[in-house]
């Protein structure tokens, strides 16, 4: 083996085998200590591949900035690869850390840089001694304490040139959705689940309706408060027994123990004689250590979902 070739599979290789050891450690079913969904590992991971990418690095070619900040991310890119391959992880899921570990590995590769720029081998030393004890330390402790509950609402509207009659009609009953109506792009791109159609089984408080999207996803929903051609509100409970294993990644799964969708609500709106403003919201549930980061993408998932939901309502209203 040549010494370019040792040397590659040292800066790349390393940090790679290292980072799915801490997959493994992490996300093993068999223990209740460490979690993949804690600040621990998604930002010590990816900061402690920067650390050693560059530690083993040529000093010549640290001294660029943009190596020390770019060349991190392809052992990250080769953990990615590798995990989706033999399905470790969704490729939602990593879409939505992949700025997170992007990131932190840049931040492990230049502090890594400037220590080792300064000649200071023993502060690098202990720098990397503590990338790899402080996440294995601390993940237990904010595995146990630091997750927290929080509610949220995802907002969204469409104006509709219609009738109040012919746009609550399909608010109530959206039959089958083709293919040619979704228009969910966000969603599209990142594999989850689409909606097919819903149904009422009769208008009024206690009515149920199973609201079912790609996949086998399936969603009761059961209304609480209703006017008719004005306002509806409904409990949401995902069937989560009944979603096939390939629909969902456990950790972006709704209805699961970090996401859960609760309610939904749909207000009509008049404008004018002939335009109506139909409003769609739904308040959903977090439960992580980093519900600051998950809120962002929980709130752009069910906003691209609901869109979806109103335009179909909104060309079906008008083409009555």
């Amino acid at each position: 083996m040549s010494q370019k070739l040792s040397k590659l599979l040292l800066i790349l290789g390393l940090p790679i085998s290292i980072a799915l050891c801490f997959r493994f450690l992490f996300g093993s079913s068999w223990n209740d200590i460490w979690s993949v969904m804690t600040v621990s590992f998604l930002m010590g991971l990816p900061y402690l591949v920067g650390v050693l990418t560059i530690y083993f690095s040529k000093e010549e070619n640290i001294k660029s900035l943009g190596y020390r900040v770019i060349t991190p991310w392809i052992p990250i890119f080769g953990f990615f690869i590798i995990t989706l391959v033999y399905s470790l992880e969704g490729w939602a899921c990593w879409i939505m850390i992949l700025p997170l570990f992007m990131f932190f590995a840049s931040l492990g590769g230049i502090t890594c840089g400037y220590f080792r720029l300064k000649k200071l081998e023993k502060s690098n030393k202990l720098q990397i001694s503590l990338a790899f004890l402080l996440p294995i330390l601390i993940g237990p402790i904010e595995h146990e304490f630091a997750s927290t509950r929080s509610l949220t609402k995802a907002y969204t509207s469409i104006e509709i040139n219609s009738t109040a009659e012919s746009i609550w009609s399909n608010v109530t009953r959206v039959s089958a959705i083709s293919k040619d109506e979704q228009q969910g792009s966000i969603n599209s791109f990142l594999g989850i689940p689409e909606p097919i159609k819903a149904e009422l089984n009769y208008e009024g408080i206690g009515a149920i309706r199973e609201a079912s999207f790609t996949g086998g996803l399936i969603f009761t929903e059961v209304v609480t408060s209703y006017e008719h051609e004005q306002f509806m509100e409904f409990t949401i409970e995902p069937n989560t027994g009944e979603i096939p294993s390939t629909t969902f990644d456990e950790h972006v799964l709704i209805g699961g123990e970090y996401f859960d969708v609760l309610t939904g609500t749909y207000r009509l709106i008049e404008l004018s004689p002939s335009t109506y403003e139909l409003q769609l919201w739904s308040e959903f549930e977090l439960n992580t250590s980093f519900n600051w980061y998950s809120e962002f993408w929980g709130r752009l998932i069910m906003k691209d979902i609901q869109n979806n939901i109103l335009k179909v309502i909104k060309k079906r209203a008008e083409n009555n």
